[in-house]
Formats: C-alpha cells, sequence, structure tokens
C-alpha cells in the first residue's frame, strides 16, 4: 500500500493571495491570518508571497486564471467575504465564484485554497475572521502549504 501525506514546511514555495478590497475590514483579517501561516508555520519567504488586491469576490476567479497560467506560482490563496443582502445577488455571487475558483483549479491543476466567507451578516464574518470560530484566511493558508507538498510528492 502506498499512503501519500505532505507536511506544511514550504520554504521554498510561491504563493498568490488574491483578495477582494470590498469588504476590506472583514478581509484585512483574512489576510493577516494567511499571512501568519504562510511565514510563520510554512516558513515561506516573503519574497515568495506576492498580495493582489481586486475590486470585488466576482474578481477572483479571473485573476486565479491568469496567475495560474503565469507558471509563477505554487498555489494561490483566494480571500474575500460575500455577505447576504436583502436580494437574490448574494446567491447568484457565492455560486459563481465558487463555481469559478473551482473550475480554474480543475482546468489549471493549480491548487487554490478557498478563504472566502459567505455569511448572513457582519457577526458570523467578524467570527470567522479570527475570533470565536477562527481564522478562515489562516486555515485557507494551512490547506495551501498542503496541497503544494502533496502535488509535489505526486
Amino acid at each position: 500500500m502506498k499512503v501519500i501525506k505532505a507536511n506544511i514546511l514550504a520554504p521554498d514555495a510561491n504563493v498568490a493571495i488574491i483578495i477582494a478590497r470590498f469588504n476590506h475590514f472583514i478581509n484585512n483579517s483574512l489576510l493577516d491570518g494567511a499571512l501568519d501561516v504562510l511565514q510563520r508555520v510554512g516558513q515561506v519567504r516573503d519574497s515568495n508571497i506576492t498580495v493582489i488586491w481586486v475590486p470585488g469576490a466576482y474578481e477572483l476567479p479571473l485573476i486565479a486564471n491568469v496567475l495560474s497560467k503565469s507558471n509563477k506560482y505554487d498555489g494561490i490563496i483566494a480571500l474575500g467575504t460575500i455577505m447576504r443582502g436583502s436580494t437574490a445577488h448574494f446567491e447568484h455571487l457565492a455560486s459563481e465564484v465558487s463555481k469559478g475558483i473551482s473550475d480554474v483549479t480543475i482546468n489549471s491543476y493549480m491548487p487554490i485554497a478557498f478563504g472566502i466567507l459567505t455569511t448572513d451578516n457582519i457577526e458570523q464574518a467578524i467570527e470567522r475572521a479570527g475570533s470565536k470560530a477562527g481564522n478562515k484566511g489562516a486555515e485557507a493558508a494551512l490547506t495551501i502549504l498542503e496541497m503544494i507538498n502533496i502535488l509535489k510528492a505526486l
């Protein structure tokens, strides 16, 4: 039996973080969590991390696609927050962003960690950006480090 497991240490990894400016007061906490894990836990050098700000969550898949084709990165972390409003916009946006990120991952063989919050309100977003529900940006960084190492092992 062959078992492949990977650790999260990846000092030579090149990682891109795509982050939405919309809801930046939440997304900044997600970014802080992701950077902390990449640098402190994964020991990724600052020079190997690129942060790209985009207007909103809808733009994340496009930039992920461009980055995946650049051959400069081992993995991508997508960060953003989509909060439910009083219209159906939330469902459409969350669905399209999720599908777009998934499509890029499958078609490019590039690991993309999904650090996009989809919440009913700001309180839920705050909980997932570093308070009692942890930091989903940090979790996305742990995921990308492990996936980079799994793909290298394959």
